[in-house]
């Protein structure tokens, strides 16, 4: 089992350190990006955040979607830094090559009574499924030259170890997930927040006595769909990732499922 732990302590200790920094660093820098970015004087009429933004400067634009925004911006910096963190822990996860053709070459050397090549082929692999699989390599070893037990137990044992094995690795390909899971929902909420803070502007605009305060009424226009567009395409990104993300763990999954099940199924036709 050290091989497969040591192998797994550099993703965990990564994953663990990003968790704990990724979203104070993400609403510090929303925070810094609205007031200093995007309410630079430069981006509006006169030099004065308080009115109009310039023709065409977005940038202006995004600050007029007011206080929600920044809280917006950091949302969408966590799904960016989420989904980068993700790619980097999946593609060490996924080893050197194919899963299903890794998969194809172990049951090859099992048929032919070729463990130790089999276990060598893991080393080479140095994904999750291949560690999971050199843990039930090792237990099928260890189960063919114990005489002390019936073949049910030696099956059971060698079960039990890649289930054992599976435990250690799944949480860290699955770590993290939960926060695009999250945020998937809360970025349309706030959103919505943001949105009606702008429709509630826009409303009291129009029902100003006499003639309706245009610049209110359009800021509160600009806030609305300027809140709405960053939440549904916040949420909407995490949504796409999370089920690439899932679809790809389901594929380990299966591939260690079935790599087990041949192995177990091989040791008891052999022995």
């Amino acid at each position: 089992m050290s091989n497969q732990k040591s192998s797994v302590k550099p993703s965990s200790k990564f994953t663990n350190i990003f968790a704990s920094l990724v979203i104070l660093l993400a609403v510090i820098a929303g925070q810094l990006i609205f007031h200093f970015v995007l309410g630079d004087p430069s981006h509006f009429e006169g030099g004065d955040n308080t009115k109009h933004p310039l023709s065409g400067d977005y940038l202006g634009m995004m600050y007029k979607g007011g206080v929600i925004v920044p809280f917006l911006m950091a949302v969408f910096m966590i799904v960016v830094a989420t989904v980068i963190e993700r790619f980097i822990t999946l593609s060490i996860a996924s080893g050197k090559g194919s899963i299903p053709s890794f998969v194809q070459k172990i049951k090859g050397f099992l048929d032919n009574n070729q463990v130790d090549s089999a276990i060598s082929e893991c080393d080479k692999q140095r994904g999750s499924v291949a560690n999971v699989i050199r843990e039930g390599l090792r237990k099928y070893k260890d189960m063919a030259g114990n005489n002390s037990l019936d073949k049910e137990q030696k099956v059971l044992a060698i079960q039990k170890e890649i289930e054992e094995s599976t435990s250690l690795e799944l949480p860290m390909l699955e770590k993290n997930l939960v926060i695009l899971a999250t945020i998937s929902s809360v970025a349309t909420l706030l959103g919505l927040l943001g949105t009606v803070f702008g429709m509630i502007k826009a409303f009291s605009a129009i029902a100003t006595a006499g003639a309706p305060d245009a610049v209110q009424l359009s800021n509160g226009i600009s806030e609305a769909l300027i809140n709405t567009a960053l939440g549904i395409g916040s949420s909407a990104i995490a949504i796409i990732f999370y089920n690439y993300f899932t679809t790809k763990i389901d594929g380990m999954t299966y591939g260690i499922d079935e790599a087990g099940f041949s192995i177990a199924q091989t040791f008891a036709a052999k022995h």
